[in-house]
């Protein structure tokens, strides 16, 4: 439990750091642009691997009914810290998911598959739980930052043990491997070593680009599951104070 308890709070205390701040707002830009064609009045969304919450924040400021699921305790009560009551948490795991087919409109999967033993028994589970659309974000290996990792893997400790790393064309053919062919729609965010993940003059107009999927460290892969991709509609949700809401 402890140790449960440590990775926790490593994840959250990343996300602190000046890096890790930015590195956190570049990947929401990221995915708000991903989600800016799925409807989400209305819409629910499950975040498998939730973790702390810290993405079920913006999906619920986006507008979507938000619904995290998570293997361990911890993540889960420092999620329910975070979220109160505006989203339905779950523990469970992502292989096995506790829920009925196309029970959700839409899931996530954000930096889930690089911890699993069996990540296309994921993404069909995934599936099978859900009616219009994946959203997959993932570390891309091929990166400057990924390189450095896999370079120190000994070294790796805490949440980065054991994780591995996966290239876009991994990913992409493990979705036509569990799901055949679906329209797919991928981008990147933060180019080169964490070294330039701050927003300095010189790096800013390089870290405002939504980069192929091959090039930058972070990648989101949206996967449509209707025949037909919704209409493009607005994504500016009244923004509001969620500290706030907690409380109430």
């Amino acid at each position: 439990m402890f140790h449960a308890e440590k990775t926790a709070l490593e994840y959250d205390r990343w996300f602190e750091t000046e890096a890790g701040k930015f590195a956190l707002s570049q990947e929401k830009r990221l995915i708000q642009h991903l989600v800016s064609s799925w409807p989400r009045r209305r819409q629910s969304l499950l975040d498998i691997g939730c973790g702390t919450g810290v993405f079920l924040e913006l999906f619920w400021e986006s507008g979507f009914d938000v619904y995290g699921i998570d293997a361990s305790a911890a993540m889960i009560s420092r999620a329910r810290e975070r979220m109160g009551h505006l989203a339905d948490l779950h523990l469970g795991k992502a292989q096995h998911l506790p829920f009925d087919d196309n029970e959700f409109d839409f899931s996530a999967m954000i930096t889930l598959l690089e911890f699993c033993d069996d990540p296309r028994e994921v993404i069909k589970e995934a599936a099978r739980v859900t009616k219009k659309g994946l959203l997959l974000c993932f570390l891309n290996r091929n990166s400057l930052y990924c390189l450095k990792k896999r370079l120190l893997k000994s070294k790796q400790a805490g949440m980065m043990a054991g994780i591995r790393y996966f290239s876009h064309r991994e990913i992409k053919n493990m979705i036509t491997q569990v799901l055949g062919p679906k329209k797919t729609c991928s981008l990147s965010v933060l180019p080169g070593p964490k070294l330039m993940w701050r927003d300095r003059c010189l790096l800013r107009s390089v870290n405002k680009l939504f980069l192929p999927p091959c090039m930058g460290t972070f990648v989101g892969m949206r996967v449509e599951l209707l025949e037909k991709t919704p209409l493009m509609t607005p994504l500016m949700a009244l923004k509001k104070d969620i500290g706030a809401a907690v409380k109430t």
